[in-house]
């Protein structure tokens, strides 16, 4: 991972309010780097939680302290109108009440003296499609 685009990124998403974009990206440095720039570099590598932790780990354990705490939680990006994938499917929202289609996420925080700090994320799939008996409908479910 080069450091310099990732510092530049993740100093640009902290930073901005509302939309994150690219071209958001490149008008704030002057021009300095092209949106295709932050593209190609988003792009060119499926980022992990192995990739996240490798860059806080040393943060975490600088604020590390005995009553420090893990926090899970889920979001649901909602995409209604984009085409359904085991990514991109229907997942029940707690906030709404119903099912929506979007991509879930699960991320944990690391909370310690004031301080959180994202420390893992998993895309929630659901790559197993079937009938429901009763409905008629397919459906899909995770592993």
């Amino acid at each position: 991972m080069k450091n310099k685009e990732l510092d530049l990124y993740t100093d640009y998403l902290l930073s901005t309010f509302g939309a994150a974009t690219a071209t958001g990206l490149s008008a704030m440095v002057g021009g300095a780097v092209s949106h295709d720039q932050v593209t190609r570099f988003l792009s060119k590598t499926d980022y992990t939680s192995k990739d996240l932790w490798q860059q806080v780990k040393s943060v975490v354990r600088s604020i590390e302290r005995d009553e420090g705490v893990l926090i899970f939680d889920d979001t649901i990006q909602e995409k209604a109108w984009t085409d359904e994938n085991e990514l991109m499917c229907w997942h029940y929202d707690h906030v709404s009440g119903h099912n929506v289609r979007g991509i879930n996420l699960l991320n944990a925080l690391y909370h310690a003296g004031g301080a959180s700090i994202p420390v893992a994320f998993e895309l929630i799939k659901k790559p197993l499609q079937y009938c429901d008996v009763q409905t008629r409908q397919i459906k899909r479910m995770s592993e």
